[in-house]
């Protein structure tokens, strides 16, 4: 009898970071540029690069994790496994919040670019627009393939050069002093860590997306190695790249307030840098960006419902219902949708995207503690840096969730409620087996269609 057949190791560490930065997106720190410039008080560049460090731990830990189990790949594993089930519960409800927020963020920053090309567009239509559009291209079952995230990756790599070169040539033209130099780093008139930490906790919105490299670890040449190194060199490469940008972006602008739209600052300081056609590039280059991850995302999150339809954990007849022509989860699809659409209508970039952070700090923290239980608590390797990392990594996270707005960890809070009110009644009191919030894997469409 012949073998079934198996995923192949063949991506290399190179392929790994390619993924990565595709996942996460070149542009990543444009949609956040305003709102941590003026939460930071202009401490933009300091609040990415300490956002920098706590991803780096935490990404370390990741691939730790990934290498005692490297067919799970989230979040939720890890904990469920590293610590325990209850927690990791806790960690799952947190990320079906994440998973339905990302199309909201996406399509409130799509209809705030657009109104930079059309300000006579209310909002409230552009949010039905762009909302309707993700919906429609998934009911569709319209997916992009590897190759084009590849293509877009690179066109958003290139519309970056465009825009670091468009800053360097405005400041050969006029070029800042040495105070001005520093000032995007330390601003003696504003700095304060309350507010470099309040603005670093909307700033690791930038590197969201890393974690998705851990999910590959069965196709991997030598994972145990490949998945840590990858995860951890993508973090650093995104924040180095995500420094450069908004280094510039406010040696151009030249203050951290002024902007005419806070969500849309990067593209008027792309205007003042290069004039209209840096405008139109970074501007078109950031929607078709956003409409691709707002997709994306809310098919993911229609996914992940359906596994918890599927496992009976959401109520199978509605989650667990897959169009039979174009094999998406329809129902789930107009419901994220709807929530996008609710979202974008109620809420402002900056709360959805602290929101967002809310259930990303859950997750971080508990695979950093995930990765300290398992590795110096029950494999007993007690070596410094397995006590020091995983922990700091923690600390780090602890600390910056503490930053995020009033108002997102109310909502957070709230959204965790319900969650272990649910659970409890879903278990009888936490007496059952508890909700599982593992994505089912991709089905591969039947043969001759």
């Amino acid at each position: 009898m012949s073998e079934a057949p198996q995923l192949r190791r063949t991506l290399t560490l190179w392929d790994l970071i390619f993924y990565g930065m595709v996942l996460i997106q070149p542009t990543a720190p444009a949609g956040i540029f305003g709102v941590v410039s003026e939460k930071g008080q202009g401490h933009v560049v300091t609040a990415i690069l300490i956002g920098m460090v706590a991803m780096l731990l935490t990404a370390r830990s990741y691939g730790r994790m990934a290498r005692v189990y490297p067919s799970a790949g989230s979040a939720y594993a890890y904990v469920s496994k590293g610590i325990h089930p209850a927690l990791g519960y806790v960690t799952g409800w947190s990320m079906v919040m994440d998973y339905v927020l990302n199309p909201t963020i996406c399509t409130i920053l799509c209809t705030q670019l657009t109104r930079d090309w059309v300000p006579w567009l209310p909002r409230p239509v552009g949010i039905v627009l762009f909302a309707s559009l993700f919906t429609a291209l998934n009911l569709r079952g319209i997916k992009a393939s590897a190759r084009t995230n590849e293509v877009i990756g690179i066109g958003l790599g290139g519309v970056v050069l465009v825009f670091l070169g468009a800053c360097a040539w405005y400041l050969f033209g006029a070029p800042p002093d040495a105070a001005a130099l520093a000032r995007p780093f330390y601003d003696p008139s504003t700095f304060t860590w309350a507010l470099v930490l309040g603005g670093t906790s909307t700033a690791c919105l930038t590197y969201i997306g890393f974690d998705g490299i851990s999910t590959l670890s069965e196709e991997v040449e030598n994972p145990r190695r490949n998945i840590m190194l990858a995860t951890v060199l993508t973090c650093f490469l995104i924040g180095v790249l995500a420094a450069l940008q908004v280094y510039g972006a406010q040696l151009v602008w030249g203050h951290w307030t002024g902007f005419p739209n806070v969500d849309t600052a990067f593209t008027a300081v792309a205007r003042k840098a290069g004039g209209a056609t840096v405008f139109a590039i970074v501007s078109i280059a950031l929607i078709v960006a956003n409409i691709g991850s707002g997709t994306g995302a809310q098919l993911g999150a229609a996914r992940l419902l359906y596994g918890m339809g599927r496992s009976r954990a959401l109520p199978a007849g509605f989650f667990g219902f897959v169009d039979p022509k174009t094999r998406i989860p329809r129902n789930n699809v107009l419901l994220v949708g709807g929530i996008a659409l609710l979202g974008g209508l109620l809420l402002d970039f900056a709360l959805g995207a602290d929101m967002l952070n809310f259930g990303a700090f859950i997750a971080f923290m508990g695979v950093n503690l995930a990765t300290f239980a398992h590795y110096w608590a029950k494999r007993h390797e007690r070596t410094l840096a397995n006590f020091v990392l995983p922990l700091a990594g923690f600390a780090v996270c602890l600390g910056l969730f503490c930053y995020l707005s009033r108002l997102a960890q109310i909502a957070g809070a709230a959204w965790l409620l319900v969650g272990i009110v649910y659970g409890a009644i879903k278990t009888k009191g936490f007496t059952g087996d508890l909700v599982s919030f593992d994505a089912p894997p991709e089905e591969e469409p039947a043969a001759g269609r």
